[in-house]
């Protein structure tokens, strides 16, 4: 169900972030296989590469150093659900100076008590930070802020799930199960590299904690929904992106503090 909700979702959220020269780009959707991923476990699934045209995206002391078309970047995704890997770059910019790798493991039926489940070595594990998001509970910014999307009070009519109220929902709720993220950034520019560093990080987990109340609030939009839904969605979405980004104005969310 949630491999469904969260195709369903990107497809939404990438219409609601499109608009006006800006938004995301759908170059490639498409299978893949023989693409080793943790370790050899996974190899097979489906591979995307789209563009996002920023601008607006990205706090104002980046735009005003970046030149004109440079806000452009690149994400790939092999999608081998339960585990995902993205890599996010800038090739035509920054290249080799800039790079997000972000690594999702989906474990059914858990509470987040897994300890290492990226399989990372001692070294890397000394160095991880461990963030917990609790998308019911954690504070979000007013401007993200959306009434419908409030998984404290909503409840789904097909599937009688939520709302998820008090600090412990997470242990009186059925299904449940954790999203893993690993996520590494690196930012090479003088005198920028700690602060961009730290907002890209701060910007994933705002990105992550506002996606999935979205996933949850849509309960009644995708349930019930099949695989091939799902990829006919995606095409339909796609041609409604290219006609969205040229016309209209800049739409979805903005950099913290714009």
């Amino acid at each position: 169900q949630y491999q469904v909700a969260q195709l369903f979702s990107v497809a939404e959220a990438s219409k609601e972030n499109t608009g006006g020269g800006e938004g995301i780009e759908v170059l490639k959707n498409e299978p893949f296989d023989n693409f080793p991923l943790l370790g050899g476990k996974y190899n097979s699934g489906q591979y995307t590469y789209k563009i996002y045209h920023l601008q607006s995206k990205v706090p104002a002391y980046i735009r005003l150093l970046a030149p004109k078309g440079s806000l452009e970047i690149h994400e790939e995704a092999w999608n081998a659900y339960p585990y995902c890997r993205t890599i996010i770059t800038n090739p035509n910019y920054m290249d080799k100076n800039f790079r997000i790798d972000i690594f999702s493991n989906h474990i059914d039926r858990d509470l987040g008590e897994v300890v290492n489940v990226h399989e990372l070595t001692p070294d890397k594990l000394k160095v991880r930070e461990v963030v917990h998001i609790d998308i019911a509970n954690d504070p979000i910014l007013p401007a993200d802020y959306k009434p419908e999307e409030d998984p404290k009070t909503y409840q789904s009519k097909k599937t009688g799930r939520g709302p998820l109220v008090g600090p412990e929902w997470k242990r009186q709720v059925h299904p449940v199960m954790t999203c893993y993220k690993l996520v590494t950034c690196e930012f090479k520019w003088f005198g920028l590299q700690t602060r961009v560093e730290n907002f890209i990080q701060k910007s994933e987990r705002r990105l992550f904690t506002n996606f999935h109340r979205q996933v949850f609030c849509s309960t009644d939009r995708w349930y019930g929904l099949t695989m091939d839904d799902i990829r006919a969605i995606e095409d339909q979405t796609k041609e409604e992106l290219d006609k969205a980004r040229q016309t209209g104005e800049v739409r979805g969310m903005r950099a913290d503090g714009d």
